[in-house]
């Protein structure tokens, strides 16, 4: 849900202006109103010392940095110079250049033994598969081969250049590995760096009024913390006048939900946090989402593996420790989902003569009219969710402008979600077809006076028909894809459970080669790096695509518009 929002006007000294938003950092929750980007040379610098140590905390956790990179990057050079001077032995280049060498190399194949009758040839090398070297001593004059360049260096020279740099290499590297004990103090400087450039920005975006003798600034708090924010300005050297806020101040949006829903919040900043008074998405977005996500991977196995993924990066990743909690709640309803759809590592479970009876009961299978049951489970879920997205839609519109503005929408709702619901009554026999037949009569004849009469009541009533029929004809069409649009759940789910397969079944063929110990190593081989990367293309498809759903389907339907700013309160850095 959106926080409750009151917004605060500040007249305050010119003098006084630093002493209170520092004061204001340290209340933690007021919103100043200010730029988002640096908007002079001093916030510029700021946001510069930001980036770089943040970016000495990325080198630093990899274990990379620009100077080790340059090093591996000489060290390398050094390794194909090496390789390239090392058929041609080790010699004296001083002794070498009285005779006047000239180096080639060709292909074995296309080497011609008769020209060592006209040359002073002598063959250095010589691989039949693959290359021949050779040098000419003395006149070259007219020889078809193009003469390569003499090596710079010997191999000794070489050999002992790239020792120096192995050394600096694991020199650096140790100095990387000993500088991630500053890492904490380089994140402590990184926000108080950021604290001070939200203080600076803010001030900034104070207006000076009387001859710049006084400041005014406009900011927001949750109404909740109200008294504490009085409390505090009532003692401070500050004029201010408090209101609610409205959707035309804009002001920005705190989202107040649960720890299962909070997860997904960063996928609704992903498209745009709610404007004021539209409704919060993240609380139909997430159990959906990880619907839709679970169904997409539709493997039990690799649910398991998701969740040991998001306990090591919670335990073991500290950067990406947020997302770990995301991972495995992914995973558990991956999990779920599999055991369902009957998927495990690739293997059919509902299929296996070991799985029980009773796990089985609750295993999608088979056809439904003839389709199989799974497409039409994705179907069902893509209906479901597009009803629901209109019922949100018409509740949404209606709380934010009225009910006479909103009738053509709930025409739309009762049309498609009644239609739906009586459709479903009657395939499973619970209403008969004289009662279906009355029941759509009724639902027609009241959302076509809605959708076509009563769309804008204060309209020429043609005009409203034809708005009527130029929107039927966009809701029509766009339905019918968006329904369609929920077969990626199945096909998704059964391309990696078909991937997942064959994988074992190549495995299977490997384990039956006749050489103990070799078939056991492919065996195991071929599962590990099949399913690892099944399991990566599964979760890439089972990202993007559920996301799809919900920012173009779901938010479509629902008039879900995400023009809000997020909450962002001056605060002071943490320890």
């Amino acid at each position: 849900m959106i926080a409750k929002m009151t917004q605060y006007s500040f007249i305050l000294l010119h003098g006084d202006k630093e002493q209170f938003l520092s004061e204001l950092q340290g209340l933690g929750v007021m919103d100043i109103t200010r730029a988002s980007k640096p908007v002079d040379s001093r916030s510029q610098s700021l946001l510069d010392n930001i980036r770089t140590l943040r970016g000495d905390v990325a080198c630093t956790e990899k274990g990379m940095d620009d100077t080790l990179a340059a090093l591996l990057a000489t060290r390398n050079a050094l390794e194909r110079e090496l390789a390239e001077a090392e058929p041609w032995g080790d010699y004296d280049r001083e002794r070498l250049a009285v005779f006047g060498l000239h180096f080639y190399r060709v292909p074995s194949k296309k080497y011609d033994p008769a020209w060592e009758e006209q040359y002073a040839i002598q063959v250095v090398e010589q691989d039949e598969k693959e290359d021949t070297r050779f040098v000419i001593v003395g006149d070259n004059a007219g020889f078809p081969v193009k003469e390569l360049p003499a090596p710079k260096r010997t191999v000794a020279e070489l050999k002992t250049l790239l020792q120096e740099q192995e050394e600096k290499v694991e020199t650096h590297r140790k100095i990387l590995e000993a500088r991630k004990a500053d890492i904490p103090q380089m994140q402590h400087e990184i926000r108080v760096l950021e604290s001070e450039l939200d203080r600076y920005l803010a001030a900034t975006a104070a207006v000076p009024a009387a001859e710049n003798t006084v400041d005014t600034l406009v900011g927001f708090a949750p109404t909740e913390n109200d008294a504490a924010v009085t409390e505090y300005l009532d003692q401070a050297a500050v004029y201010y006048i408090k209101s609610e806020a409205k959707l035309e101040d804009n002001p920005p949006i705190k989202l107040k939900n649960n720890k299962f829903v909070k997860m997904f919040e960063v996928l609704t900043d992903m498209y745009g946090r709610p404007a004021y008074d539209e409704f919060d998405p993240t609380p139909i977005l997430g159990p959906f989402f990880l619907l839709f996500f679970a169904m997409c991977m539709g493997d039990a196995g690799y649910g398991l593996l998701l969740i040991l993924i998001g306990w090591l990066l919670k335990k073991k990743v500290p950067s990406m420790a947020d997302m770990g909690p995301l991972v495995s709640t992914l995973g558990v309803g991956t999990f779920l989902v599999g055991i369902v759809l009957h998927t495990f590592f690739g293997i059919d479970l509902y299929a296996a003569g070991w799985v029980p009876q009773w796990l089985k009961a609750v295993m999608v299978s088979g056809n439904i009219a003839g389709y199989d049951a799974q497409m039409v489970l994705a179907v069902g879920v893509g209906v479901f969710h597009i009803c629901l997205a209109t019922v949100v839609k018409a509740v949404c519109y209606t709380t934010r402008f009225g009910f006479a503005k909103c009738i053509s929408t709930w025409g739309w709702t009762l049309l498609i979600v009644g239609s739906v619901i009586t459709g479903g009554l009657a395939l499973l026999g619970v209403i008969d077809a004289p009662v279906v037949k009355a029941i759509l009569i009724v639902i027609g004849i009241v959302s076509g006076v809605s959708i076509f009469f009563l769309n804008n009541l204060k309209r020429n009533p043609l005009l409203n028909v034809g708005s009527g029929l130029w929107e039927t004809y966009n809701t029509v069409t766009g339905l019918m894809g968006d329904v369609l649009s929920y077969l990626r759940l199945y096909a998704l789910g059964l391309a990696g459970g078909m991937l997942g397969s064959t994988f074992n079944t190549l495995a299977d063929m490997v384990l039956g080669l006749h050489v103990p110990g070799l078939n056991i190593l492919l065996f195991v081989a071929l599962l590990l790096i099949g399913h690892a990367l099944n399991l990566a293309l599964s979760c890439l498809g089972a990202f993007v695509h559920p996301l799809r759903l919900t920012f173009v389907e779901y938010f479509k339907n629902s008039g879900y518009e995400g023009t809000g700013r997020t909450y962002h309160p001056l605060k002071t850095s943490n320890k």
